[in-house]
């Protein structure tokens, strides 16, 4: 399948206010993707509205856009998460037996359906909305659009994957340690985590009731500030709404991690991603390197510390009275709040308090801060074998947001090799939502990414990228062992200035060695792509000294490719100076 199509809610509104279509005819074609794409992935939802059900309620709104009402969501449909009320669905929050069924919709559902928006169903998630995943359900798990090898983010999986998919043009998601940003970026959308308190809580599960935030995937920011234009507000029925303001910010310094703090595990591909993002930034903003230590400290505490317990509270009668109904993975997260005492949770509060002053004195600094989303992403076997350590990973850079009082906008910053997407978070004071999304639009204006990698429907091959320096380029020698593993030509390039080329001695045919130097210059090379099998039999051919590593660029991409041990260079001849190994045998 190519590309997903995907659905933007502000051209839907427009074209059936203006009647160039129907929200019947919106609702057919969202009926034929679903129906298309549930032989890829049922397992995005747990529970979603039938056709008949779905094509009266569109009926209504063209009937209401007939009689003159303009709807700002005219004939949008969209999906909730399934711990959000939405009434007439049940609410599981991915646990049958912590399912009930719901006498109203919760405040957000009810804005956007009177704006004429059409929920489609209810969506999976980890449950209680415990984990950054989405490999914890009973419902299966939501797997990443572009490649079903890997998770598709969570909590707020299926939702995430429901608009990245083109299924629906927007998707509620929520978001307490990151559920609404780390799916954003797995899958290439915006992800919109409004300050806390903008949009109504009212009817939502909590996961920590103090600091949970509904939040919106979309493919792009119009549709998120238009989302928000209509859900957000005071309620006075949910305990922890707020006034609206707005808290203006320029963007002219945006904060990012001191160099010693930016980690990524171990993914050059998403250290590259995001040097590329800092790029961007600073061709309009100056960029500041700032400490964030307090905020990494803050963010401790909301699993490896007192704020396990709120999230225990949310679940306490079910966790006593019947434990075995919960997740193993999600129960060994909120267990232990049960033995946190309220000397702890005082103490904790203090801590924060404190730390709060800190992340307060960086808006003294810069405007905004623009950290990745996540540092790297994971296989959904990878996530099998260790659960909680690598969802503390992806945490990162997300988890302090909320307890800091801080609202961000996630937006993509590229693809890795694999198609899995990267992204940035723009992360800034309470309050400064449009300014947010204005600063974000004007990243993704500079950034021209690429194209959308591929929709995944089960056929999807992971491709490597392998320079070759030498004996394997076209022409030469053992160029037939790249032609007879189908490898693909992607283009000749000269690496970085930062290498040095030696023609071995004694080696048949004649092979180069490449060595990393400071004191280096360009080579030519040629780059080709290899699926995954054939690059692993490529490897297990390369005879010492020779070996397979990473080489970066003249772009500063990195791929991998020929290096060499020290050995190599015994008796080896320089040729840098010829810039490259056609030269070196032209002369011959």
């Amino acid at each position: 399948m190519t590309a997903p199509e995907r659905l933007s809610a502000s051209a839907i509104a427009a074209a059936v206010n203006a009647g160039e279509t129907s929200a019947v005819a919106v609702i057919e074609d969202t009926l034929a993707r679903l129906a298309a794409y549930d032989a890829v992935q049922p397992q995005v939802w747990i529970s979603r509205e039938k056709p008949q059900a779905l094509l009266a309620a569109a009926r209504a709104i063209d009937a209401r856009v007939g009689a003159g009402e303009h709807l700002p969501l005219a004939g949008v449909p969209f999906a909730a998460k399934d711990n959000i009320d939405v009434a007439g669905f049940a609410t599981t929050a991915a646990c049958p037996d912590f399912a009930y069924q719901p006498e109203q919709s919760a405040g957000v559902i009810e804005r956007l359906e009177s704006a004429g928006a059409i929920c489609i169903g209810k969506t999976n998630l980890d449950q209680f909305a415990t984990g950054l995943v989405g490999t914890r359900s009973p419902y299966g798990i939501p797997r990443n659009a572009s490649n079903l090898a890997f998770v598709s983010g969570g909590s707020s999986s299926g939702s995430a994957v429901a608009v990245a998919a083109g299924l629906v043009a927007f998707a509620l998601g929520t978001d307490t340690a990151g559920s609404g940003r780390v799916p954003a970026a797995f899958n290439h959308l915006v992800g919109l985590k409004p300050s806390k308190g903008r949009w109504s809580t009212r009817g939502l599960v909590p996961a920590c009731r103090s600091i949970d935030c509904i939040t919106v995937f979309t493919d792009r920011l119009a549709d998120a500030r238009l989302v928000d234009s209509v859900v957000a507000g005071f309620d006075a029925a949910d305990p922890f709404s707020r006034l609206l303001a707005d808290v203006p910010i320029t963007g002219k310094r945006i904060g990012v991690p001191r160099p010693d703090q930016r980690v990524f595990f171990g993914d050059l591909q998403a250290e590259e991603l995001y040097t590329r993002a800092l790029g961007v930034l600073a061709e309009s903003a100056e960029l500041v390197e700032v400490d964030i230590t307090p905020l990494l400290e803050a963010a401790q505490l909301l699993y490896g510390g007192p704020w396990v317990a709120e999230r225990t509270a949310a679940i306490e009668t079910l966790l006593r009275e019947a434990p075995e109904a919960i997740d193993p993975v999600v129960r060994s997260v909120v267990e232990p709040g049960m033995d946190i005492s309220a000397v702890e949770v005082w103490n904790g509060i203090y801590r924060l308090a404190e730390l709060a002053r800190h992340a307060e004195a960086l808006w003294q600094d810069v405007d905004a801060l623009a950290f990745p989303t996540t540092g790297t992403t994971y296989r959904v076997a990878e996530l099998a074998a260790a659960p909680v350590a690598l969802n503390s990973n992806l945490g990162r850079y997300t988890n302090f947001v909320n307890l800091l009082d801080m609202v961000a906008v996630a937006v993509p910053a590229g693809a890795r090799t694999n198609g899995t997407g990267f992204g940035i978070t723009l992360i800034g004071p309470a309050h400064s939502d449009l300014a947010l999304i204005a600063m974000a639009e004007a990243y993704l204006d500079a950034a021209a990414l690429p194209a959308l990698p591929p929709l995944d429907t089960g056929d999807h091959m992971d491709k490597i990228k392998l320079a070759v320096v030498g004996a394997h380029l076209e022409g030469m020698p053992l160029h037939w062992q790249l032609t007879s593993r189908e490898a693909t030509f992607v283009g000749a390039f000269t690496t970085a200035p930062t290498y040095r080329l030696y023609a071995m001695a004694d080696s048949v045919p004649p092979k180069p060695a490449l060595v990393h130097s400071p004191d280096g210059a360009a080579i030519a090379i040629e780059v080709y792509e290899l699926g995954m099998a054939a690059f692993g039999s490529f490897v297990a051919e390369v005879p010492p000294p020779l070996a397979i590593g990473t080489v970066t660029l003249e772009d500063g991409t990195s791929v991998k490719g020929f290096v060499a041990e020290p050995r190599a260079l015994e008796g080896a001849e320089d040729i840098t100076h010829l810039g490259g190994w056609r030269a070196y045998i032209g002369g011959l």
